[in-house]
């Protein structure tokens, strides 16, 4: 019968409870709040709710994860009492608790753009989508009124933005049409129209409501309304973007000369 291996002769010499004072004092060194405020610092620089690897890898975040848990019992629980959503393990609950809580705080029901701009406390729109169908159901669920027009339109700009994004323009309404042949997800083109029909020039207040949202996020639109994310204006300002969609090269003739839609 194998011999039961004896601890090394270093760890055997360890006293239990100086051992447990030295790890109270090392949980001392860091408050409960200076730790879920380092997570809600985290969540806010990676844009999400991060997990145990991600906050470790963060070089901002002096608190190593395994701290966190001896100061809250689990990882979860410390970002849920961060005001933070485990991305994996969401609850309904918690998703309905912290969007009355950002409608207390906004005093109306909020919106996908809301949620955007509280990306350090809030979950995605897109996490609502995926468990409650929408973030109308979702909103409804939480007790708020929500006239259906106001979610549907919000839901189409920021399908707008994607599409401008990818076309590198604001999207014409023949753009959408061609863009919904390849993605049935997009609402029609005729059910945005229907929806500004009020204003006079109901594609244009659309591309409008679209340009302002993708200003807001940082988004380069120009007046002819060429877009360039953040992303490629970095890249140019180092010299090595590509003329962005809508802007003819030297040599060429403008695009707008050449035939317009």
């Amino acid at each position: 019968m194998p011999q039961k291996r004896r601890p090394a002769r270093a760890a055997r010499r360890i006293d239990p409870a100086a051992l447990a004072e030295f790890q109270a004092g090392i949980r001392k060194r860091y408050s409960d709040e200076e730790i879920l405020e380092q997570l809600r610092a985290s969540a806010q620089r990676l844009g999400r709710s991060p997990t145990m690897r991600e906050f470790e890898d963060d070089p901002k975040a002096t608190v190593h994860p395994q701290t966190v848990i001896q100061h809250f019992g689990s990882w979860n629980d410390a970002k849920r009492k961060a005001g933070l959503v485990p991305r994996r393990f969401a609850k309904p609950a918690d998703l309905i608790r912290l969007l009355r809580e950002l409608g207390e705080e906004l005093g109306r029901p909020p919106t996908a753009k809301d949620l955007d701009e509280h990306r350090e406390t809030m979950p995605s729109k897109s996490l609502y989508w995926h468990m409650f169908g929408s973030l109308k159901n979702a909103l409804r669920e939480a007790g708020f009124d929500v006239p259906v027009g106001e979610e549907r339109l919000e839901r189409a700009i920021e399908q707008g933005v994607a599409v401008s994004l990818k076309l590198g323009r604001l999207p014409k309404f023949a753009d959408w049409k061609q863009a919904r042949s390849k993605d049935a997800t997009l609402m029609s083109e005729w059910q945005i129209y229907r929806m500004l029909e009020d204003h006079k020039g109901a594609w244009a207040a659309f591309q409008f409501l679209v340009r302002e949202r993708m200003l807001e996020d940082g988004v380069e639109v120009t007046a002819e309304g060429g877009v360039r994310s953040p992303q490629r204006s970095r890249r140019g300002d180092a010299g090595t973007s590509r003329p962005p969609a809508g802007r003819a090269r030297p040599g060429e003739a403008s695009p707008r000369k050449r035939g317009r839609a």
